[in-house]
């Protein structure tokens, strides 16, 4: 676990670099550092994410919660390449299952899209209960095809959210690429799944090559 300083705040560097030098491993928050990360959880929620990432940069980054938030307001900010040296750096140094999840989604949104693949997979396997973890993996392989494999990644991320969410259209998509009949059916009885939902993720499957049936 690497130590960092007392109030290491994520310094300024060239364009499309930042300094990674100073990542830190540690798990611990102090009570007025959550306070601060509150702050900037709200204004992420707002979709203040350039303020957010001010804030975040305003105060010290001496555990694993600010980086990882850090890696996050990069990518919404449109810094995809200081994003993934974030994320990268702090998958190697720390080994952390968010820290690849990370890097998984900012490699998929740069269009690399196996690497992103390779990455999602280290992080569903060290958190397996992580139902978004399961949903952008399940997505990824939606990209390639691999709709049977992307079916039970998406059905194990619904039944982990309760039902909620987007994982139900992805997991819509991915029957229908698959067609799987049954699956379908499951979606509408259990899960409640409409008539306008199903007519949206036939629109999204258009997008993955086909036209369902």
């Amino acid at each position: 676990m690497l130590a960092g300083c007392a109030h290491q705040s994520a310094p300024a560097q060239a364009s499309g670099t930042v300094d990674v030098s100073g990542i830190v491993c540690k798990d611990a928050l102090q009570p007025e550092q959550r306070v601060d990360l509150e702050m900037v959880d709200t204004l992420m929620a707002k979709g203040r994410n350039y303020a957010a990432l001010a804030q975040l940069e305003n105060d010290p980054m001496n555990a694993i919660d600010h980086w990882l938030r850090y890696g996050q307001l990069l990518a919404a900010s449109g810094k995809l390449e200081e994003s993934e040296e974030v994320y990268r750096a702090m998958a190697n140094r720390c080994g952390d299952g968010r820290s690849e999840h990370g890097l998984g989604m900012v490699l998929l949104k740069r269009h690399e899209v196996m690497s992103a693949i390779s990455h999602l997979e280290k992080a569903r396997d060290m958190a397996p209960a992580t139902s978004q973890v399961r949903n952008d993996y399940g997505y990824a392989l939606l990209l390639v095809g691999r709709y049977d494999d992307a079916a039970f990644e998406l059905r194990t991320a619904l039944e982990l959210a309760n039902g909620q969410g987007p994982v139900r259209q992805n997991l819509a998509v991915a029957y229908l690429m698959s067609n799987n009949e049954k699956g379908i059916q499951e979606l509408q009885s259990q899960y409640g799944f409409s008539e306008d939902e199903m007519a949206y993720a036939e629109k999204l499957s258009q997008q993955f090559g086909r036209v369902a049936p």
